[in-house]
């Protein structure tokens, strides 16, 4: 191909427990077009509701172009020049995978101009860029994705949801940037501490998929969370109203966003949600789709 679109879903991760490991694809898109041209670089980004156009750089320094460069280079595929238009609708550092998204979409572009369909090797590719593939693989493959990386090398497996899970956010205004979070993580913590969020993480894989009644006590972590708190309150004090009337909610990613597991689509009246932007969005269960141009 000479041209290609590629839509790529948003995602959340960690979904409490599963730290740098579980991810959900969102029914949020980002789409780009890439055309090949002769020379040159041309760049159009268009909002679609993301907000900070004026932020994203137009030139090499694009995180949809270097991930592009990147793919084509390990696929064989020479780009002489490239002509590409984004709209984005996934808001950037929300804890909704942005960056991720733009990652996978420069890959998913160069598979679509080798003409190859995706495989693990986009996983690798993909998560290069973000250092662990929970977001990257989620947006990929499309629906619950378990991830791990091994001796450099990323994986990912893809689970079915179960069918009755319908996320709710509450998306801020306030942002956050994942590394400054990643600074209040502590390089050690308490071997309880880590023995009851594996046991949580490995509930949670059960709840999402087989039994929602048990999202609840699947969600808890002590794991990250509580340490990140102090760098978004507002965040902290909802998921913590949230858990105490009962829903199973948690922070998406690196914040500020919060994810709410519910199988209703309901936040309790008595939840104050002001200062937060709530909507319900479906699981993509599709993942990163590729069409020609």
């Amino acid at each position: 191909m000479t041209s290609v679109r590629v839509s790529v879903p948003a995602s959340s991760a960690n979904l409490g427990p599963g730290f740098d490991t579980l991810g959900l694809a969102l029914g949020l898109h980002d789409v780009i077009e890439v055309q090949v041209i002769d020379s040159g670089l041309k760049i159009e980004v268009l909002d679609a509701g993301a907000g900070g156009v004026a932020e994203v750089p137009t030139d090499e320094r694009h995180l949809v172009v270097r991930a592009l460069r990147a793919a084509c280079d390990r696929l064989g595929v020479s780009l002489p020049g490239v002509h590409l238009r984004c709209f984005n609708a996934i808001p950037h550092a929300r804890g909704l995978g942005s960056s991720a998204a733009a990652v996978v979409s420069g890959v998913a572009a160069a598979y679509g101009l080798a003409g190859r369909p995706l495989d693990a090797e986009a996983v690798q590719l993909a998560s290069e860029f973000e250092g662990h593939a929970d977001n990257a693989a989620a947006s990929l493959l499309g629906g619950l994705v378990i991830a791990w990386c091994d001796k450099g090398r990323f994986h990912a497996e893809r689970v079915t949801p179960h069918p009755s899970l319908r996320p709710v956010l509450a998306v801020p205004a306030s942002r956050s940037e994942t590394e400054a979070t990643r600074g209040l993580l502590p390089a050690q913590v308490p071997h309880a501490d880590a023995a009851f969020t594996a046991s949580r993480a490995a509930l949670a894989v059960h709840a999402l998929t087989s039994d929602p009644s048990l999202l609840l006590p699947a969600t808890e972590d002590r794991l990250h969370q509580h340490y990140r708190a102090p760098a978004y309150p507002e965040t902290a004090r909802l998921v913590a109203d949230l858990r105490a009337a009962g829903i199973a909610a948690t922070v998406s990613g690196a914040g500020p966003t919060v994810l709410a597991l519910t199988t209703d689509g309901i936040i309790p009246a008595s939840v104050v949600v002001e200062g937060f932007e709530v909507t319900e969005l479906p699981v993509d269960l599709a993942g990163v789709q590729i069409t020609a141009g």
